[in-house]
């Protein structure tokens, strides 16, 4: 039975509030729950460590094979596991108990890690292998991304503090792509490539630590007898029916496909354009990870959802801009900026929609309709990374990025378009679920 102060209030409520009155840090509420912070100081180690892996084998692939389009097929065989299996993985999360599965993923990941360490140590790893293995920890995030959607909510335990959670965990991730290419960038050209696989496959002992600590309640769940097919298909009805759900992940498709394939290309943009080595890339994509580190502090300190969309059509289209601009300044210290105005329009986006998604959806739905979600941002990556390797090799890097970025800016002004309609049906979510 739900327990009420001499108020009437909630205890629940009653103790969240106390706590936000002696904290001063409104930015950092969802690390009050300490399953939260336990998984949040596991996960950081680890972003940190996949960002060094995954900047070192892209640097490797290019160095052994000078090829753009594989670069390309680099980032296709990772991504496309997440289009393919995360609707499959969005249905699951919501029947399955979602500890159990995070922490699976959590392992199987380790082992994925160790394998390319130890074949970077031993002198075998091939390109074959770099594309093979980068294919199967795809697999393994596209089962994990829609389960962790859900997982926070577990963790935080009400629903008050999870727009906040969601801020703070995206600020995590982009602490981690801030550190993770500058820290590559330093380890290879000191150490080596080998190196940074060693480093990742150690950062997993913090997360086998973390997740052996967390103790949650798992969400007590209906029986569901509906088919996995069916129940898909309910899911993406329910999200196509909702204007604002609908339009925010058509943006976030157009970003995900043009935006974020540009970190694959950027080998090519260091040698070709700029004439420099693996430390100065590191620093570039590291200027990406500063904005997005930004942009998510600033949404984490927001007080609600309201006013979001308004924020992530500009974030959109000054990301697009941006991107649209890198590759014709030819100088790396102007270029710098840019990218971090990249960084924040893209991660500020895609935040954004998590929030205002995670914060309206029904709550039998939240996997289902959160793998969406995955698939809009994540899903279309590869498809966009082999057509922006394919066309670089082409046309080159610099018209390749330029096109890229003025379509998303494109895609910005089209949601503006949108903006009264889409503003009016979330008012009427808002006002039923009592957001200030």
């Amino acid at each position: 039975m739900r327990r009420n102060d001499k108020n009437g209030t909630p205890l629940a409520v009653a103790s969240t509030t106390l706590h936000r009155m002696k904290n001063p840090l409104p930015t950092l509420r969802a690390l009050h729950h300490r399953n939260f912070r336990l998984f949040l100081s596991g996960q950081v180690c680890a972003l940190i460590g996949y960002w060094m892996q995954s900047i070192a084998q892209g640097w490797l692939l290019y160095k052994m094979t000078d090829s753009a389009t594989l670069l390309g097929i680099l980032g296709f065989a990772s991504s496309l596991p997440i289009l393919l299996l995360s609707p499959f993985a969005g249905m699951w999360s919501d029947r399955c108990n979602l500890h159990r599965v995070m922490f699976a993923t959590q392992i199987l990941e380790m082992l994925q890690a160790i394998t390319v360490a130890a074949l970077a140590v031993a002198g075998i790893l091939a390109p074959w292998h770099i594309i093979t293995l980068s294919m199967l920890l795809g697999v393994l995030v596209a089962i994990e991304l829609p389960v962790r959607h859900a997982y926070l909510l577990e963790l935080v335990g009400n629903k008050e503090d999870l727009p906040n959670a969601i801020a703070v965990t995206s600020l995590m991730a982009n602490c981690g792509r801030l550190v993770g290419p500058a820290l590559a960038g330093l380890v290879i050209a000191s150490l080596g490539e080998p190196a940074c696989f060693v480093i990742n496959a150690c950062t997993y002992t913090a997360v086998m630590i973390s997740f052996l600590t967390i103790k949650v309640t798992p969400t007590v769940r209906e029986p569901n007898t509906i088919p996995m097919l069916q129940g898909m298909r309910e899911g993406f009805q329910y999200a196509w029916q909702s204007l604002p759900i609908r339009s925010l992940l058509l943006l976030l498709t157009a970003v995900g496909f043009l935006g974020t394939p540009y970190i694959n290309l950027m080998p090519v943009l260091t040698r070709e354009v700029f004439a420099v080595g693996a430390s100065e890339m590191g620093f570039m994509i590291g200027a990406a990870g500063l904005g997005a580190v930004s942009g998510t502090l600033y949404l984490a300190t927001r007080p609600s959802v309201r006013g979001l969309v308004r924020l992530l059509t500009g974030a959109a289209f000054a990301a697009g801009i941006s991107l649209a601009l890198v590759s014709h300044v030819k100088l790396v210290w102007l270029t710098i900026p840019l990218l971090a105005i990249t960084g924040f329009g893209i991660l500020a986006t895609s935040v954004s929609v998590n929030m205002i998604v995670q914060t309206i959806v029904d709550d039998d739905k939240r996997g289902r309709v959160m793998a969406l979600y995955t698939v809009s941002f994540m899903g279309v990556a590869p498809f966009g990374a082999l057509l922006a390797g394919a066309l670089a090799d082409v046309i080159g890097v610099a018209t390749t990025l330029t096109i890229a970025g003025s379509c998303c800016a494109l895609g910005a002004l089209m949601l503006a378009s949108r903006h009264k309609r889409i503003r009016e049906e979330l008012r009427v979510s808002y006002t039923r679920l009592n957001i200030k």
